[in-house]
């Protein structure tokens, strides 16, 4: 059964940045398209980005494009969440969540995605 383990969040200051590891266990990331997603309490979990399988596709919600970067090490079974020029709004819970598929990345739609992670806790304050 594939676990997901995010790590990486904390406090930091608006235009700061950040870099968030989401860690597979108990199964390998082969074969899953990986997304990040955030969620502030009393709104919806909003996708971000998603990186394919073999990481050769990436996408990215408006909002973070040209701030976020998304990668993985396959070797490692870790996917990042590169985050810079952070702002106040990127205040919230981050996700990441994995899916079975090959070559591309699904639709930012969390039925979309089988495993979960806990979550860690992104606060941008000065």
């Amino acid at each position: 059964q594939l676990q997901l383990v995010e790590s990486g969040g904390g406090l930091v200051q608006p235009g700061g940045s950040l870099r968030l590891s989401c860690a597979a266990s108990g199964s390998t990331l082969d074969g899953y398209a990986i997304g990040w997603f955030r969620q502030v309490p009393g709104k919806e979990r909003e996708g971000l980005s998603c990186i394919s399988s073999s990481g050769g596709r990436t996408k990215y919600t408006d909002s973070v494009k040209g701030r976020f970067t998304i990668s993985r090490d396959n070797a490692e079974d870790t996917v990042y969440l590169l985050m810079n020029s952070l702002k106040p709004e990127d205040t919230a819970i981050y996700y990441c969540a994995a899916t079975y598929l090959s070559g591309t990345c699904p639709p930012f739609d969390l039925y979309e995605y089988d495993y979960w992670g806990q979550g860690t806790q992104v606060t941008v304050s000065s």
